[in-house]
């Protein structure tokens, strides 16, 4: 079992990686499971899926498991899924000393992460991710969030769990789509500052996606090793080294609110997509070459993820588009800041970056 600590001042953790987790939920849980009486958020796809091993695990120790089964999908990452939970929690009788599981992927984690946040001001809740994007991001490192008509986690906490139990077995019931959606997130953390690790996703990538076992731990213990470090140094995104961590997500929020958070575009490929155009226009701007920002797009489309804007058929202006960013919660003084890019590796900050410039920008890529 790989065990990574996220150094958190004041409330340190671990994420341990090991296939079977799942099966231990219990004993990897401990001391933190204090009442007979166990609360389980998680989605309809997933119980069906974990759901019994999970309780398998918890009775066999004298648990009784308590489950709030969700539909699967952004939609229940809202107000009112928000509202139904912290209702239920309450009804539960949950107290602050107590621990809230969360079985499923980033919408799950997200919103049983703010509900934990918010009952009784603040319990504890420990994350099992069942999708690759919740286990290389969502999962680790405290940022719990719902949507609203306004925008994408526009809404939220930063709440850190107690553990993430992270099995990789949970991902052979994930849907092929779901799976390259999280392996985005995974080339992000070469694309920020590891160019070695972004070659390696390029050589491992197709073997990763397959199933393989070695590249696929592989690939999730190093993500999450590289966003414990970056959490532990700037938790709240204060020194601008979390900031980072949102390469691509300006433009992903964007495309994700224009298609009104359905499956018409998983979060995932929004990133993926949304990386190609921070590449781009990276390039546009003079920062990196021309031919590094294909060789991302190359390498996404490769693994069979969305790599170019027109594809998507939005029926929309950059302006439009634009129109959307001014939402973004990372707003300041009427200036948006980007992640962008001096070539693969060299992930900074730009607080200069003109809106209408995008919108232009994006009007080339509709059209491209």
């Amino acid at each position: 079992m790989a065990v990574i600590p996220v150094d958190i001042a004041g409330r340190p953790y671990e994420v341990r990686v090991a296939r079977g987790l799942l099966h231990e939920v219990a004993a990897q849980c401990g001391i933190r499971l204090r009442k007979t009486r166990v609360p389980i958020v998680t989605d309809a796809r997933v119980h069906v899926a974990w759901g019994g091993t999970v309780a398998a695990s918890l009775e066999a120790a004298g648990h009784e498991p308590r489950w709030r089964i969700l539909p699967p999908g952004e939609a229940s990452k809202s107000w009112e899924g928000l509202a139904g939970t912290v209702d239920w929690l309450l009804a539960e009788g949950v107290e602050r000393g107590d621990h809230i599981l969360a079985l499923g992927g980033g919408v799950i984690g997200d919103l049983t992460g703010f509900a934990a946040a918010i009952v009784k001001r603040g319990c504890n809740f420990i994350q099992l991710p069942t999708t690759l994007l919740a286990q290389v991001d969502s999962s680790v490192g405290g940022k719990t969030a719902i949507n609203t008509g306004a925008g994408k986690n526009l809404v939220g906490a930063f709440h850190q769990p107690a553990l993430v139990l992270a099995d990789p077995l949970a991902l052979e019931t994930l849907p092929p789509r779901e799976l390259r959606a999280g392996y985005a997130e995974v080339v992000k953390y070469g694309l920020i500052d590891d160019p070695a690790f972004f070659a390696w996703c390029e050589r491992h990538g197709p073997a990763l996606l397959a199933g393989e076992t070695e590249p696929l731990e592989h690939a999730i213990t190093q993500s999450i090793a590289a966003k414990a470090r970056i959490v532990a140094e700037d938790e709240r995104e204060t020194t601008g080294a979390r900031a980072l961590l949102n390469l691509g997500h300006t433009f992903a929020h964007t495309l994700e609110a224009e298609t009104a958070f359905s499956d018409r575009l998983l979060h995932g490929e929004a990133v993926a997509l949304g990386m190609v155009l921070a590449a781009r226009y990276s390039a546009r701007c003079g920062l990196m070459a021309p031919t590094d920002a294909e060789r991302i797009a190359g390498h996404f489309a490769a693994t069979g993820l969305p790599h170019e804007l027109s594809a998507l058929e939005l029926g929309c202006d950059g302006p439009t588009l634009v129109e959307h960013m001014r939402h973004d919660k990372k707003m300041d003084a009427g200036t948006l800041p980007f992640v962008l890019l001096r070539g693969i590796g060299g992930a900074f900050l730009a607080r200069d970056v003109a809106l209408a410039d995008v919108a232009a920008f994006l009007d080339e890529e509709l059209k491209r």
